[in-house]
C-alpha cells in the first residue's frame, strides 16, 4: 500500500512538473475570445486576465479580435518548451492585434527577453509557424525565436499591449441611399453588447467607422470586436444593434450585393432605414429585401 501511494505521489509530481503557467492579459479596447490550440478557451474582458496549466502541447495562443480568424489566421504567441522557446507568428494578410510574451525571469545574456509585435511591420516574429527548431545552445538565439531555460517559468502573453488595436486600417463610414451627410452609427458610442445602431450625422468618429466587404462579410466596427447584429428572430421591423462577434452567427453574416443592399445571407431579409426617415437617432431595422428599394441602398 505504501509503494502504491509512493507511486502516486511520484505521478503527481511528474505530471505537476509538465505543466506550464500561462496568464494571459487583455489590454485591448474590448473584451476578447481566446483560443488556445485552434479551441475556444474563455472570453477575457478588456482590462482582464486569466490563467491557464498547460502541458507542453498546449498550441498557439490567439484571438478573433479585429478581425483574426477563428483558423488561427491572427497574430500567435507560440511555445516549444521542449527546447525552452517561445516566439511570435503574425498574419501577413491582416495584422489583428500586437502580442508580447515575457516570462517571469531574470533577463541575462539575451536570455528570457520580452517578445513583442506591435505592428504589421515589426521584425520580431515569424510569418509562418516554423515547423523545426535549433537544438539549444551555448548562447541564446536570435529573435524572432527566444528562450528562457529556466525550470517552471510563468509566462505572461498579453494581447494589444499597446492598449489598442492596430490602427493601419480605419474601417469605412457606410451612407445611407447615397447621402454623404448622414451615416451609419453606433448610438452614444457606447460599444457594448446590444447598443442600437443608428443614422447619425457624419462626425468621423469611430462609432461610424465600419468594416465591410462586397459578397459575403460581417458589418463590424472598426477596431472592436463588434459587429452588426440582427438577433436571433430577423424580421420586418427587428431593431439592429452591436453585439460581440461570432464566427458563422447567422444574426451577424451578411451579403452586402452589388446594387448596394445589405442583406442578411438566404434570409431574405435588408439591412433597411424606415420610412427612409434620416433623422438624427433614427434606429436602423431589418425588413424583406425588395428590389429598387431606397430605403435598403448602403453605400461607401
Amino acid at each position: 500500500m505504501l509503494a502504491l501511494l509512493l507511486s502516486l505521489c511520484v505521478a503527481a509530481t511528474v505530471y505537476a512538473q509538465t505543466l506550464t503557467q500561462y496568464i494571459v492579459h487583455n489590454d485591448c479596447p474590448t473584451s476578447i475570445s481566446l483560443y488556445i490550440g485552434g479551441n475556444l478557451d474563455s472570453t477575457i474582458a478588456s482590462g482582464g486576465n486569466t490563467t491557464k496549466f498547460l502541458g507542453p502541447t498546449a498550441g498557439f495562443f490567439y484571438t478573433t479580435a479585429n478581425g483574426g480568424n477563428v483558423n488561427g489566421a491572427a497574430t500567435r504567441a507560440g511555445f516549444f518548451l521542449e527546447n525552452n522557446y517561445y516566439y511570435i507568428v503574425k498574419d501577413v494578410d491582416h495584422f489583428n492585434t500586437g502580442i508580447s510574451i515575457s516570462p517571469r525571469a531574470p533577463s541575462r545574456q539575451g536570455y528570457c527577453q520580452t517578445a513583442i509585435c506591435e505592428s504589421a511591420d515589426c521584425t520580431t516574429d515569424f510569418s509562418q509557424p516554423p515547423t523545426r527548431f535549433p537544438p539549444p545552445g551555448s548562447t541564446a538565439p536570435a529573435a524572432p525565436l527566444y528562450s528562457c531555460p529556466i525550470a517552471n517559468t510563468t509566462y505572461d502573453i498579453t494581447f494589444c499591449p499597446s492598449g489598442n488595436f492596430p490602427g493601419q486600417n480605419r474601417g469605412t463610414q457606410i451612407f445611407p441611399n447615397f447621402s454623404v451627410t448622414k451615416c451609419l452609427d453606433v448610438r452614444g458610442a457606447v460599444f457594448a453588447n446590444g447598443t442600437p445602431v443608428q443614422i447619425y450625422d457624419c462626425n468621423n468618429t469611430p462609432a461610424q467607422r465600419w468594416f465591410v466587404n462586397r459578397g459575403s462579410t460581417k458589418v463590424q466596427l472598426a477596431n472592436t470586436n463588434f459587429c452588426l447584429d440582427a438577433g436571433s428572430s430577423p424580421a420586418d421591423g427587428a431593431g439592429m444593434k452591436i453585439w460581440q462577434c461570432y464566427d458563422g452567427l447567422a444574426a451577424q453574416q451578411w451579403f452586402y450585393t452589388d446594387d448596394n443592399r445589405i442583406a442578411l445571407q438566404n434570409q431574405g431579409q435588408c439591412l433597411d432605414l424606415p420610412s427612409g426617415d434620416q433623422t438624427n437617432g433614427r434606429q436602423v431595422q431589418t425588413w424583406q429585401c425588395t428590389d429598387f428599394n431606397t430605403n435598403q441602398i448602403w453605400t461607401l
